[in-house]
């Protein structure tokens, strides 16, 4: 994943689709008719409230709930579910909104479980193995750390050891499902500027579930907005990110400006205490 020069088989780069998917669980569809598409070099936020589909639309991506209807496929047209585990997991990984934390382990062994779909019986059939574990943990800047226990970190250094855990795992595509949650802000700041990186410098897809919409706009070259499970907009964060869209579907009042120091859209809610204030020039 790590290496831009990377020839990855796959015509049109590194990507997986869903079409008109229909999700449920225990018989209750939960998502309708949702179609999305991941790109190389694309970072796609999936936003919308609370029960809105986002991390189920995510985890179907990631062949972890099976659509009742429509199908997940990767670039090539291969059906992700005619995939066995290890061959999947070399194309696709998902970072969860929630991992326990391992006990009794480094930082360096919780990394090197992301070489689990290139690994036999011995750790000595993965050749590429501790290349991939140290480029990773260079680009999540968790090199310094090899050793500590991984049960020692705080819950931003957790967080980045589990997405080196994930590139290390050298795939093309990285599902991320609400990263930020939990940090504090700069660490906030370091895990997306790091996803952003991923795909300008490595061509990687991404798709990643979040809560803020600033957020979503500043790293999103595309974004899906979900409502009731249904795909209500999807676009550059300027089509999506409307004051008519986001006042409707999160049912408040919430304009958009874009800030003109960054170029970025900035979403405020209103609320009847809300003190206006002026975007910041």
């Amino acid at each position: 994943m790590l290496d831009s020069g990377k020839p990855d088989g796959e015509p049109g780069g590194a990507t997986v689709s869903g079409s008109r998917l229909d999700i449920g669980y225990h018989g209750t569809r939960v998502v309708h008719g949702a179609s999305i598409e991941l790109r190389a070099g694309r970072v796609t936020t999936l936003v919308g409230p609370n029960g809105s589909g986002k991390s189920t639309l995510l985890r179907a991506l990631a062949r972890l709930h099976r659509p009742d209807r429509g199908e997940v496929r990767l670039a090539d047209g291969t059906s992700a579910f005619a995939l066995s585990a290890k061959e999947f997991a070399r194309r696709v990984t998902l970072l969860a909104q929630s991992r326990p934390t391992p006990s009794g382990v480094t930082v360096a062994d919780v990394v090197a479980y992301g070489r689990h779909p290139y690994r036999g019986r011995w750790r000595g059939d993965d050749p590429e193995g501790s290349r991939a574990i140290a480029r990773a943990m260079e680009v999540t800047g968790v090199t310094g750390m090899a050793d500590r226990p991984a049960d020692q970190l705080s819950g931003g250094e957790l967080q980045r050891v589990w997405l080196a855990t994930c590139l290390a795992q050298d795939t093309r595509v990285l599902l991320l499902d609400e990263p930020t949650t939990f940090l504090d802000l700069r660490y906030q700041v370091e895990i997306l500027d790091l996803v952003r990186e991923l795909a300008d410098d490595h061509a990687v897809a991404v798709g990643v579930v979040l809560h803020d919409l600033n957020q979503a706009a500043a790293i999103g070259d595309h974004v899906v907005l979900l409502h009731g499970g249904v795909v209500r907009a999807g676009g550059t964060p300027a089509e999506v990110l409307t004051g008519e869209h986001l006042t409707e579907v999160y049912g408040i009042r919430i304009e958009v400006d874009t800030d003109p120091a960054t170029g970025t859209l900035v979403a405020r809610p209103v609320g009847r205490h809300t003190r206006r204030t002026a975007v910041p020039r």
